[in-house]
């Protein structure tokens, strides 16, 4: 008998870690990059024709057209540059004043 109490007091304990180490687990990775990916969600929904961005290249540019999917984005003074590009390939939106 006092071999089976113990067995069931060592599962007890295994099943206690295991829970907190997946506690600690949601809290250390899963729920900031869920926050970050609601971020960079409402980010791109919020963008506008005009807005300043940066790709995740690094270069400026001017927002020209919004699709579903796309953006064009238009690089340089010169205003020759044109290039369509993903949502996903914006890092950062500066609104327009």
């Amino acid at each position: 008998m006092l071999l089976t109490a113990s067995g069931t007091g060592s599962m007890t304990l295994l099943v206690l870690y295991i829970v907190v180490f997946g506690a600690i687990m949601y809290f250390m990775v899963m729920r900031p990059q869920k926050k970050e990916q609601k971020r960079v969600s409402a980010m791109l929904a919020s963008m506008e024709v005009g807005d300043v961005v940066v790709t995740t290249s690094g270069f400026y540019g001017v927002l020209i057209d919004i699709t579903d999917e796309d953006v064009i984005v238009e690089f340089g003074s010169n205003r020759n540059c044109r290039i369509p590009m993903k949502k996903a390939a914006i890092q950062e939106v500066e609104k327009q004043n």
